[in-house]
């Protein structure tokens, strides 16, 4: 569905250019879009977040991650409200025990569908969104998913007000209600992702915007909360689609009822951008 939705984009936007001739955001403003989770700019993610120590195992881990944002605007949504759509698939490397095996696999899938709202004005520089979050067991190995099919709220906030400055969170909160084995237990699994990015200049931004805090609501549920930093930059050039490429750093802070969980984790990513596409 990647490839495909990419091949889409890739000979779609000089025909929407040639169109239109919509001139390119300007660096301080892609660098806000790379970052926002309300984004309407469709572009392509990926990452791969490793981690080369883990608490509880000698393993190593390893994220492979990909997922695409596809804005529809309310000319061709089932709500009068722009949707932003955002599949995410995943191949992971994941411990098999205390010792240094290892398995790898492709992992669950997940898929959220924000209806960004109308109120407050946008001239506040206040974005809220609503929406379903779903998870679907598509993992390969059972170490490599949950083995719950499981659906929820999800919220995302964003708040553009200072300049060069994006504070926000996205917040989800997936439920199981069906399981490809009767050995899966019940999940109810709040995730928090708090968002925090300043632009620099000449296209470098910090952020603080990996981690994603996790809190089981279910007696001996997992607690962990990592925290991140990391400098990306945004390249743009006159015959290629913007690109966003980040480095970012995760330590775990605090970790409850987590017998194996990361310890230190580092991420790569890259972003491509397809502002000149209107598929809608």
């Amino acid at each position: 569905m990647l490839l495909l939705l990419a091949a889409s984009l890739l000979s779609g936007a000089p025909a929407a250019a040639a169109d239109a001739e919509a001139p390119k955001p300007g660096l301080a403003k892609l660098a806000q879009e790379f970052t926002d989770p309300l984004t309407t700019l469709p572009q392509i993610f990926t990452q791969n977040a490793f981690t080369p120590t883990n608490f509880g195992t000698d393993a190593p881990a390893n994220r492979v991650i990909a997922r695409v944002i596809i804005p529809r605007v309310p000319a061709s949504s089932l709500l009068p409200f722009v949707q932003l759509i955002r599949p995410s698939v995943s191949l992971v490397t994941v411990p098999t025990g205390t010792g240094s095996g290892t398995r790898t696999a492709f992992g669950d899938m997940q898929l959220f569908d924000l209806a960004v709202l109308p109120w407050p004005d946008r001239k506040s520089s206040l974005l809220m969104g609503v929406g379903p979050v779903f998870v679907f067991p598509t993992a390969t190995d059972k170490l490599a998913g949950q083995g719950a099919w499981q659906a929820g709220p999800a919220f995302g906030a964003i708040y553009k007000g200072i300049p060069a400055l994006v504070m926000g969170c996205l917040i989800q909160n997936p439920i199981s209600f069906a399981y490809t084995s009767p050995d899966r237990h019940p999940l109810n699994t709040l995730l928090v992702q708090p968002i925090l990015a300043l632009y620099l200049g000449h296209g470098f931004y910090v952020k603080s915007a990996d981690a994603t805090w996790t809190m089981g609501w279910r007696t001996g549920s997992a607690t962990m909360l990592p925290l991140s930093l990391g400098l990306g930059y945004v390249l743009l050039h006159e015959d290629w689609p913007p690109l966003n490429f980040f480095v970012s750093g995760e330590w775990m802070a605090y970790r409850d009822n987590a017998p194996i969980a990361p310890q230190m984790t580092v991420r790569f990513g890259l972003t491509i951008a397809f502002p000149q596409f209107r598929p809608w």
